[in-house]
């Protein structure tokens, strides 16, 4: 752990002072009106650098986090194993401190990142067209469903019930607000409308399983609707891409793609689309061109939102990107290449089924589905899973994610290419175990 230091003296903060024209610090906050300034504030006296430095270890040493635990936690936030390349690349300064690329002309280096993420993005999932990142996978979504219902003219979007919970919360204050209906449906009683601008569908779905793509794709296409589907990027390692089954447009989280879990963030929004629905597809677009030398040149080439054209024509209000986020996992698929992608893939499916065999044979463990699953598998359990979750981290094991709430005594576990053979096998001792208790 390193502290900054800082080296400014009395003499350069005069100098500064002077510059904007005030005669000291205090003079800085004289709008700010006399009895808000400088509250009392209940903080404990001052320490040692070394004291606050051994203060600061001590409590990060109470956080729980998967370099000294079997993880098998998923649900939208993934563990893989990062390539040292992509911290060297993102860590460069050009790249670490540079700003929004509103200057082509002094930021050739970012802007091409970005065309090569967007391109990237776009081969991955197999569509014609990637933006250059949106905040994240759920306001990614929103964002998708906002653009349907633009490009159809309706006001009613149908999601899935196996759709990330935490997604459709954010679906709602996106949507909501402006007079947007969110219908929540299962797949067994699916019913869209003349008025659906779009049916949403995650793939492979939050508990873990397959969906039926074909399937949702016809249902959707017999009334008109838009196919939205939000995607994990790893598994196209080795599943159909969306544009194969006919997604107008694709959404997914980045996260997985080289990008520490970092308790949540910031992450980076995938966003692609049919080429037909380009002009309504929020965020910005680069572009490769030639300069008047015929000099390969990247310019932002699309920026549908309000600060750089009408209000009333802007498809969104997102302000920025997500470069740095995007660059990381620019840096990780160039670095796998196709086969990398395709061996990570392969890796997390293969050691998912081995885990959800040896646990789905455990007395009162079972699958919720028979349908084909990737790196995440739900199971009941025999005992409420907060008191199965307690008991493994006695065990020094993170469980997978309590979903009782969709599914009585339902557990969501993950595995990906990070977990061992030996991680899987004392998990699953442990849970049998617990069942034998």
């Amino acid at each position: 752990m390193a502290f900054p230091y800082i080296t400014n003296t009395e003499e350069d903060r005069q100098v500064m002072l002077k510059a904007i024209g005030v005669s000291s610090s205090a003079d800085l906050f004289n709008d700010i009106p006399h009895e808000f300034r400088n509250p009392t504030l209940n903080l404990p006296p001052p320490v040692s650098e070394l004291e606050l430095k051994r203060e600061l270890e001590m409590l990060a040493g109470k956080n729980i986090d998967p370099q000294g635990w079997a993880s098998f936690l998923g649900a939208g936030s993934y563990r893989h194993y990062v390539p040292s390349v992509v911290g060297h690349i993102t860590g460069r300064s050009e790249f670490y401190t540079a700003y929004t690329p509103y200057q082509p002309e002094i930021s050739q280096g970012t802007l091409q990142t970005i065309y090569e993420f967007q391109s990237m993005v776009s081969e991955l999932m197999g569509m014609e067209v990637a933006n250059a990142g949106m905040y994240d996978g759920a306001s990614a979504l929103a964002e998708a469903a906002l653009m349907a219902c633009r490009i159809t003219g309706r006001m009613s979007v149908t999601v899935l019930d196996t759709v990330s919970p935490t997604y459709i919360e954010v679906l709602k204050p996106y949507l909501l607000p402006q007079g947007v209906a969110i219908d929540i449906s299962s797949s067994k009683n699916l019913s869209l409308k003349q008025t659906t601008a779009c049916l949403i569908v995650q793939q492979p779905n939050f508990y873990g399983f397959m969906e039926d793509m074909k399937a949702h794709a016809a249902e959707a296409d017999a009334v008109g609707a838009l196919k939205v589907v939000t995607v994990d990027p790893i598994s196209l390692g080795m599943l159909k891409p969306p544009g194969e089954y006919g997604a107008d447009v694709v959404t997914a989280e980045g996260q997985s793609l080289g990008v520490a879990q970092s308790f949540g963030g910031p992450y980076v929004g995938l966003f692609a689309c049919k080429s037909k629905h380009l002009r309504q597809m929020p965020g910005r677009i680069v572009g490769q061109t030639v300069d008047s030398q015929g000099r390969t040149g990247y310019v932002l080439t699309l920026q549908t939102r309000e600060q750089h054209i009408r209000r009333e024509r802007a498809t969104s209000n997102i302000c920025t990107t997500e470069s740095l986020v995007a660059l990381a996992t620019t840096v990780y698929m160039a670095a796998l290449g196709k086969r990398g992608m395709q061996e990570i893939a392969t890796l997390c499916y293969h050691k998912a089924q081995y885990a959800a065999k040896q646990i789905s044979q455990l007395k009162g463990f079972r699958l919720t589905s028979s349908s084909p699953f990737f790196r995440e598998f739900t199971v009941t359990c025999p005992s409420a899973p907060a008191e199965i979750n307690k008991y493994l981290l006695s065990k020094s094991i993170i469980g997978g994610l309590d979903v009782s709430a969709k599914i009585p005594n339902g557990m969501l576990f993950c595995v990906t290419e990070v977990n061992t053979r030996v991680e899987i096998d004392k998990l699953v001792k442990e849970l049998a175990g617990f069942a034998d208790k």
